[in-house]
């Protein structure tokens, strides 16, 4: 096969210099073609840790459901993977082979672990491929008494766009305004906190500082968006905005489990929204204990592109979540763990170990997107359409549609809005 350079020389050589027929030009276009898409094909190590960061999202998911104080949740599986990259590369023995495990790469070698990994976020997360707006900034924040070893700056740098940085963790609060600064500032003001406090202030932090806001393939109409009511709970209602559009959608019905599925392309339809929404207001524990990669499967396949009437919160919120506990409860034990880290990879010493895992995101959801197709309106298309009506808490996915990837998986239960009313 050719590659995409090779495949261009020949085809201007045909037309240009050998004069061939215009057919036989065509022919060579789609070889072309042909191969700019074998070019743009995943590796294997990349395709199988897109596989296996998708099982990581339900397993994150589920464990932070736990914590009973927890309401909005919005973590990225690709960004936590890319993370645990970087403690695999600073890591040494068990302390790194835990990271692997975690990931189900336990054959990969060292180097196809990270390539893969940098292949795969390089993937998701290309703005010059996708219309979405995604930025990601990442720092490892370490004590100011600590070296920071030549290699492991360069190939963390190289592989998982790390940046390093020294901090004096003995003036928190310092430390805290810092560590906020930075993340306001490489999120353009949209992600204003990532912690307000710092727990174990003693050791290495990973801090993912991020902004998403999707691009739809179908935009919603920007003069149709009103003032509505989002029950929060059955005596607690908060006013947002919401915006509505009628179209034609992926949508399944599940009657066994009363929920909605909806599927809702994004960008140049490279990823997709999944949103799953019970009938009506009631605690998301039910639909999470249904919640495997396995059933979200199983909704997508029965899903019927259909006319849905959509009314969708226009709403921007801020998450942040301490992920250091949860990645140990995944397996992640040594690491954490000040007597048994073994990250001397970071700076040439076991002086380290990972004391917080701060991951922090911004989500907005706005009208935005591709216009829309005007054809289908007052077709027989959109009669009688169903209803998709989100006044009240909902699962999300965001799935990349090449990989398989899952780039976000969450939940608003609670978005940010004014109290309306009390309910009887």
């Amino acid at each position: 096969m050719l590659n995409l350079q090779q495949a261009a020389d020949v085809v201007l050589v045909a037309a240009f210099g050998d004069r061939m027929p215009m057919t036989s030009v065509l022919a060579l276009c789609l070889l072309a073609l042909v191969a700019s898409a074998e070019d743009s094909k995943l590796s294997s190590h990349a395709t199988m840790l897109a596989d296996n960061s998708a099982n990581l999202a339900f397993s994150l998911y589920h464990n932070m459901v736990k914590d009973k104080g927890t309401e909005n949740i919005l973590i990225s599986p690709v960004v936590v993977a890319s993370s645990l990259g970087v403690v695999a590369m600073g890591g040494k023995a068990s302390t790194a082979s835990q990271v692997k495990t975690i990931l189900r790469a336990d054959n990969l070698k060292d180097e196809h672990l990270h390539a893969g990994l940098s292949e795969l976020m390089s993937e998701v997360s290309d703005a010059n491929k996708r219309n979405t707006t995604w930025t990601i900034s990442n720092r490892l924040y370490g004590p100011s008494s600590v070296v920071f070893a030549d290699a492991f700056v360069k190939n963390s740098k190289k592989h998982y766009n790390y940046d390093h940085s020294k901090i004096n963790l003995k003036d928190k609060k310092s430390a805290l305004n810092s560590i906020n600064e930075w993340a306001a500032k490489s999120t353009n003001g949209k992600l204003p906190e990532v912690t307000k406090d710092m727990p174990n202030a003693d050791g290495a932090m990973l801090v993912n500082a991020m902004f998403f806001k999707p691009h739809w393939d179908d935009k919603f109409n920007e003069q149709m968006v009103d003032n509505r009511g989002f029950q929060v709970t059955r005596s607690f209602t908060v006013g947002i905005q919401m915006m509505h559009r009628t179209g034609l959608y992926d949508f399944h019905e599940d009657t066994k489990n009363r929920l909605f599925a909806l599927n809702m392309p994004l960008g140049q339809k490279q990823a997709s929204m999944i949103i799953v929404m019970p009938y009506y207001l009631e605690p998301l524990e039910r639909l999470e204990k249904l919640l495997t990669r396995e059933q979200v499967d199983t909704w997508i396949s029965k899903m019927e592109n259909k006319a849905v009437a959509i009314s969708m919160p226009k709403i921007g919120i801020e998450v942040s979540h301490n992920l250091q506990k949860h990645l140990a409860d995944l397996g992640l034990t040594e690491a954490v763990d000040k007597a048994k880290a073994d990250l001397s990879n970071i700076s040439g010493k076991k002086d380290l170990y990972l004391s917080n895992v701060f991951h922090a995101s911004a989500l907005e959801l706005d009208t935005m997107g591709n216009p829309f197709d005007t054809s289908i309106f007052g077709s027989e298309k959109l009669r009688n359409p169903k209803l998709f009506y989100v006044d009240h808490p909902f699962i999300f996915l965001v799935k990349d549609n090449k990989s398989g990837a899952i780039l976000y998986i969450g939940r608003v239960v609670r978005p940010k809005g004014d109290k309306m009313r009390d309910e009887l």
